[in-house]
């Protein structure tokens, strides 16, 4: 079995993250979202708060309130970024893994074996999700929606010139309302084994 990478991209409230977790387990492969931004905050010596406001977001108010003396706001932002690339190229490069965002379908575009998942729901599953799932207040789901999606929008398109869910760069696009998490998991879990656990990579 060839080694191989998925790295999954999601709408805000589409759980895409408890997807990519699930498929991890059903897969036996490690799983990297969150993890990345401790291995950069240790990497960097930055304090993990910092990591944290800027994590998929792109020149954020935060940082005009962090150096209001001049400092280059995306200089700093940059730093996160071409450490967390390293992070995310080093782990694909040791094992079969999940990278969930953070741009990991862009710096991996070259790698071989290299499986680009999107997830995304329609607006009124994703706010049940939040509500439900989440635990949200439904006004902050609302806001977390419109924030979070247009952050992570802005953030790929700076660095990888383009949105996440844009189908150009996607090799399976899924909305998971349809299924549910553990369904979407097992759907993509079986079509991962099917795609380079089958010989399929060899046709």
């Amino acid at each position: 079995m060839a080694k191989y990478v998925i790295t999954i991209a999601r709408q805000f409230g589409s759980l895409g993250r408890p997807i990519a977790r699930r498929m991890s387990e059903m897969l036996g492969i490690e799983y990297y979202d969150r993890d990345i931004v401790d291995a950069v905050a240790a990497k960097t010596e930055l304090p993990r708060s910092t990591v944290i406001e800027v994590d998929e977001k792109i020149n954020t108010g935060f940082f005009r309130m962090m150096f209001p003396l001049g400092q280059n706001n995306l200089q700093v932002q940059n730093q996160v970024f071409q450490t967390q690339r390293e992070i995310i190229l080093n782990l694909a490069e040791q094992q079969n893994c999940i990278i969930v965002g953070r741009c990991s379908d862009y710096i991996l575009e070259n790698v071989e074996n290299h499986l680009r998942i999107y997830i995304y729901a329609s607006y009124e599953k994703r706010l049940e999700n939040c509500i439900k799932t989440l635990l949200m207040e439904p006004e902050e789901a609302k806001r977390m929606i419109r924030e979070v999606d247009k952050a992570r929008d802005a953030y790929h398109r700076h660095y990888a010139g383009y949105t996440p869910g844009d189908i150009n760069y996607k090799d399976i696009l899924i909305d998971s309302g349809m299924l549910g998490v553990e369904g979407t998991a097992e759907y993509l879990a079986e079509l991962v084994k099917k795609r380079f656990m089958s010989g399929s990579e060899k046709q």
